[in-house]
């Protein structure tokens, strides 16, 4: 899964760069550290976000993930609302397509 949306990244025209993150970083959350997966930087222009942080889980089913990782990931998306200003976003994506989807606000 994720080697398709790392092509998928690689092919895309409007990132200018993206790093897998390291086990290393992480986010404090009242459950414990989460980290996410992905950093993006979009090329600015038709792309409303220039920061993405992305949680690849194969998934956007709640249904389906662990109940500590679901609160982990709703405890970094209001960490990211409170301290982006708007620069930094953060989404859990399935594929390049779900990430677009958020990003272009489709």
């Amino acid at each position: 899964m994720e080697r398709k949306f790392v092509e998928n990244l690689d092919k895309a025209d409007e990132v200018a760069v993206y790093a897998k993150l390291p086990r290393g970083f992480y986010i404090p959350t009242p459950v414990g550290k989460y980290s996410p997966d992905w950093a993006i930087a979009f090329k600015e222009g038709k792309i409303k976000y220039v920061y993405f942080i992305a949680e690849t889980k194969g998934t956007n089913e709640s249904t389906e993930l662990k109940s500590m990782e679901q609160a982990k990931i709703k405890c970094a998306e209001k960490l990211f609302e409170k301290l982006s200003n708007g620069e930094v976003h953060y989404g859990q994506v399935k594929d390049y397509k779900s990430l677009m989807d958020i990003v272009l606000d489709r």
